[in-house]
């Protein structure tokens, strides 16, 4: 027992970090695809995933911590299931539907329920499309370059102590990536592509398209309308509003994890599989130091609720249109504060259909 209760009060320190892989899904994948074609890193052979799931562990080794995260996961409104169908009376029904913004050939097959919810829908939404145009791209990061990099004499390096500069160059070796190439680069920018287990950045260089990405090719080849609820902007603009010291703090911690970062991650897929979305939070809740809350729900606030809030504010007129498939990252569905609720006090049904 010890030793799964050791692992994840390390790993609560660096939930951060996987958040931001998890949930910036398209600033990630374009840096991440950007560093390794330019990099030492190869995407010839993909490594095998060697992540284990935790609450499978803990389900053994400390049953009583266990139920405490279940029974809180069960008392998260909407905490289960990731599509649901919305519903207004005289609107066409429409879904929405949470993603996880990686590659895994789990989370990349959508179930039949999905799969038809898709393909009848006449308009797909997305975050933000404008990772499916690399000028556009660049051109959001370019006109407000403070958001990502360190614009004075300031260096990634010159922020750590000489042990973890030196950990941070280790772990940089390892996964083919020159030091002096993301010396600029802003900490919550590193951490999440260091957060990523090898077999998802292998298959990330090697051109595979995260879920939101797949959604939205597939959408384009159906002649179907696609549309955004974000900007990259936005995106930047809220990662960047947290402190320095929290994005450096995540960094270290993440890469003092090392392969165990593999755990946390083959644990959310599993989360994700089963639709228990209600179970992430409460999971991070429960193995969280005490002296991170405040860092923590600072996070919480600004990527995940601030955001429910204005997606669901642009998600209404397109459903006011009706026959939408409405997909955006599985965290922001659950909880009081989820876009399941926010539509519901804008007059919508929603009702699992998983």
């Amino acid at each position: 027992m010890k030793r799964v209760l050791a692992i994840a009060d390390r790993t609560a320190t660096t939930a951060l970090a996987l958040m931001v892989a998890l949930n910036l899904l398209f600033l990630v994948s374009f840096v991440v695809v950007a560093f390794m074609a330019t990099s030492q890193a190869r995407a010839d052979d993909v490594p095998a995933c060697t992540g284990s799931d935790l609450l499978a562990g803990l389900q053994q080794s400390d049953p009583a911590l266990f139920d405490k995260i279940k029974a809180e996961a069960e008392a998260t409104p909407n905490g289960k299931g990731l599509l649901w169908k919305v519903e207004k009376p005289g609107q066409a029904p429409s879904f929405l539907f949470g993603t996880m913004h990686m590659t895994d050939p789990r989370v990349v097959s959508l179930t039949p329920a999905a799969k038809q919810a898709f393909d009848t829908a006449g308009t797909v939404v997305i975050e933000t499309t404008e990772i499916l145009d690399q000028s556009k791209m660049m051109a959001a990061i370019m006109r407000e370059p403070e958001l990502t990099m360190f614009t004075d004499d300031t260096t990634l390096m010159s922020l750590l102590s000489p042990q973890d500069a030196e950990m941070v160059r280790k772990a940089l070796d390892a996964r083919g990536i020159p030091a002096d190439s993301v010396a600029k680069m802003k900490p919550w920018m590193l951490s999440a592509m260091v957060a990523l287990p090898a077999c998802e950045l292998a298959r990330k260089a090697g051109g595979a398209p995260v879920l939101d990405i797949k959604l939205a090719e597939d959408a384009k080849a159906a002649g179907k309308s696609l549309e955004g609820l974000e900007t990259i902007a936005d995106q930047l603009r809220a990662m960047a509003s947290l402190p320095l010291a929290f994005h450096m703090d995540g960094l270290v911690e993440t890469l003092k994890l090392g392969k165990r970062m593999d755990d946390v991650v083959e644990t959310m897929i599993v989360l994700y599989g089963s639709g228990e979305t209600g179970m992430i939070w409460p999971l991070f809740d429960a193995v969280l130091p005490s002296d991170g809350e405040d860092g923590y729900a600072a996070f919480e606030e600004t990527m995940i609720t601030a955001r429910n809030r204005v997606m669901a504010e642009r998600a209404g007129p397109i459903l006011a249109r009706g026959n939408a498939f409405v997909a955006v990252g599985a965290l922001h569905l659950p909880g009081a504060d989820g876009l399941v609720e926010l539509l519901r006090k804008q007059g919508y049904t929603l009702t699992a259909s998983n």
